[in-house]
Formats: C-alpha cells, structure tokens, sequence
C-alpha cells in the first residue's frame, strides 16, 4: 500500500476504555480494542489523509512508529473500508427492522425498571409468605396424553423465549444497535440468541440493561404466575410459566457457556473475550502437560484480567466435563429411551390415539435434534470443511 494511497472509511462508533479505545460498525459484529495511536490513525485517515501523511503525523505526535499500511489492511479485514466493488453494507439485516429506536426508547428510561424490580419482589414474597403457590414438577404432566403435555410445554417455552430475546432486542435497539435473534447451540443445548455485539460501543449502565434484561422479563413472568396463583389457585397453565421461567433463570447461570450472566461477568471483570481467551489459555496449559511449546495466550494482558481468565479457566473446564457427563449419563440414555418407546408403540400401537401421540413424541423429538445440527454446523461447520479440506502435497 503507497504512501499517497488515500482510504474511505465506513461509518464507525467509538467507546474509550480505559487507555484504550473500541472502534467498530454499529451495524456490525466486528469490534476491536485499540490503543491511542490507533484512534488517532483512524481519526487522520477519516479527515482524508494519506497513509503517509498519517504515518508521519503520528511520529510527531505521538513519537509511536506505526505502520499505517499494515493498520489499513487490518481494518480492511474487519469490513471497515469503502472499498470498490464492495457493498454499501456488509453486515446481516436486523430482526424485526421496523422495529425502531423511537418506539423502545422506554425499556432504558428507570421508571419500568422500578416497576419490573417491584413486581419480582411482589413475587418472592409471595413464594416465601405464602408456599402453596410453589409448583412442584407433578404440576407438568397435567394431562394423562404426553402429547398435550409437551404441546403445552413447548408453547409455554418458546413463548417465554421469545419475551425474554426480545427484551434483549428491545433494549438493545433503543440504544441504537440493530440486533439479530437466531438460533445457536451451547454445548448439547439448542439456544435462542441475540446478537447485540454492537453494545460494546455503549455506556456501561447500557451495556448492562442490556445483558440483565432478559432474566428481568423471566423473573418479572414468574412473579406475575405466582401473584396470579395466590389469587386464582394453582392452574397448569400458570405453574408452567413458573416453573419454566425458573428453570430459564437457572441456567443463565451456566456461566461456562456464553449465557446473560457470562457477559455481566465479562463486563464487571473487564475483559474483552473471557470464553476465547480462557479456552485459549486451556489449550496452552493441555499442550504444556504434553510437553510441547505453546506461548501462554494470557502473557500480555493486565494483571487483573489474567487473574479473572485464569479463574474463569477452572470454572470453564469443570463446568463442561460436568454438562457433557450429564448429557452422556441422563439426555441421551433418556431421550433414546423415549424414542425406543414411541417406536414400539407405532409398531404395534394399543389405540389410534396412543399412536398418533407416539408419533407427535417422536417427530418433535427429532425435529429438535435437526435444528440443534443445523445451529450446530452454521457455526462450526466451516471450521470441519477446513479439517477435513486435503492438504496441497499429501
């Protein structure tokens, strides 16, 4: 790239942090951390000047001896140049586009975090004061038909799931950035996400509305169900809402997986990739019990961060050698044994009725294993081809 080489630069959000700054595309999922001497690089070639004009001026400046060309090919990696031949945008559309910052502006402003916070200790004083209104998982099978059961359930859930992304959504589009909800996977659990990357690049009370917004709409639906069964009494319907909202609330816990309260404890402990770089710091503490070379990934960082990677590091291993026993020792040998069941009974089915619920069992069953593959291989399956691809010479 020549000295006199001017660059155009898409349009770019900036957050400082620290003696850093986070530069990226509010419509975009790529962001990166970097020092002064590249804000200052970025803010010079914005204005129009050169790569050498800007090489220059940070020497004076700064007395920093960067190599512009370099930088501008590495922006040019991330998607942040104009080039020619290029689309005006690079990045994915948004969920729900009609869905404008205006019209969510609320979901940040305190008034109905009071009342949301308001409603959740309404229901845990209702849980504690009054017992009764805690259902038990007899309250699921509320019916003797297994299909209606896990119809039941399945509504129940994926309305829930759909309140608490778009909480996510919602906040995250009042405070300018577009959002996307998909479908992805965490270890053997299928997931629904939101990618709001783009939250990096605001305020930190933002940022944490934001991640805490979902489990507040969860926790908010379970204390409504609890108020409405100390008025009403227990019906399967409110008990379901319950019990799948709490049981939503437990596993953002799951921090080993890149759940709400992974990115709360990402956020308050200051680092930029904690699931990246403690797995990178894992893989380097394997390669040295094998006693090959391996650079500790963790070297150049902050004295702090390398304290909170490290002690993420521990709960990342156990975390998943325990998720993956569980899944190995209870799912699988419990939905093959389900599975098992539903073949027999369409096999030789008792009643029309037993065997049309054998074959609802059996295609939500796999149905879900279909989705979870294709979540699956959306985001690994490049890396496989990449295994898999023959090497030039072998």
């Amino acid at each position: 790239m020549g000295e006199a080489t001017v660059v155009r630069l898409r349009e770019l959000a900036f957050r400082q942090d620290g003696a850093q700054w986070i530069v990226g595309r509010p419509d975009g999922d790529e962001f990166v951390a970097v020092p002064y001497e590249g804000m200052r690089a970025i803010e010079l070639l914005s204005a129009g000047a050169t790569v050498g004009e800007t090489e220059r001026r940070l020497r004076a400046e700064t007395g920093a001896d960067l190599d512009v060309g370099d930088f501008v090919r590495a922006l040019g990696a991330l998607g942040f140049l104009e080039e020619p031949g290029t689309p005006a945008a690079l990045a994915r559309p948004p969920t729900f586009p009609r869905l404008r910052p205006r019209h969510v502006r609320w979901t940040l402003h305190p008034l109905p975090h009071l009342l949301v916070a308001g409603l959740i200790a309404a229901g845990i004083a209702t849980a504690v004061v009054r017992r009764e209104t805690l259902p038990g998982w007899r309250d699921l099978l509320w019916s003797e038909r297994g299909t209606l059961v896990l119809a039941s359930q399945i509504a129940v859930g994926w309305a829930l799931i759909f309140l608490h992304e778009m909480a996510h959504l919602s906040t995250a589009r009042a405070a300018g950035v577009p959002g996307r909800i998909r479908l992805g996977t965490r270890l053997q659990f299928l997931a629904v996400q939101t990618e709001v990357s783009g939250v990096w690049l605001a305020g930190r009370r933002v940022r944490l509305t934001v991640y805490l917004a979902g489990m507040a709409t969860d926790a908010a639906a379970c204390s409504a169900a609890l108020l409405l069964t100390a008025v009403v009494g227990r019906q399967p319907a409110l008990s379901l809402v319950t019990l799948t909202s709490l049981g939503m609330l437990a596993t953002q816990f799951l921090v080993f997986m890149r759940t709400d309260v992974y990115f709360l404890l990402q956020d308050l402990s200051g680092c930029r990739n904690m699931y990246g770089d403690a797995s990178a710091y894992v893989r380097h503490l394997a390669l040295r019990l094998l006693r090959r070379p391996s650079p500790d990934p963790l070297a150049g960082l902050p004295r702090r961060e390398r304290r909170a990677l490290r002690a993420y590091a521990v709960l990342l291993v156990v975390g998943t050698a325990a998720c993956l026993a569980m899944a190995f020792a209870v799912t699988a040998p419990a939905t093959l044994t389900l599975l098992g069941r539903a073949v027999r009974t369409l096999a030789a089915p008792a009643d029309p009725l037993a065997g049309l619920d054998a074959a609802a069992v059996l295609l939500t069953a796999v149905a879900f294993q279909v989705l979870w593959a294709r979540a699956w291989w959306r985001r690994h399956g490049p890396r496989v081809r990449r295994a898999l691809r023959p090497r030039r010479g072998s």
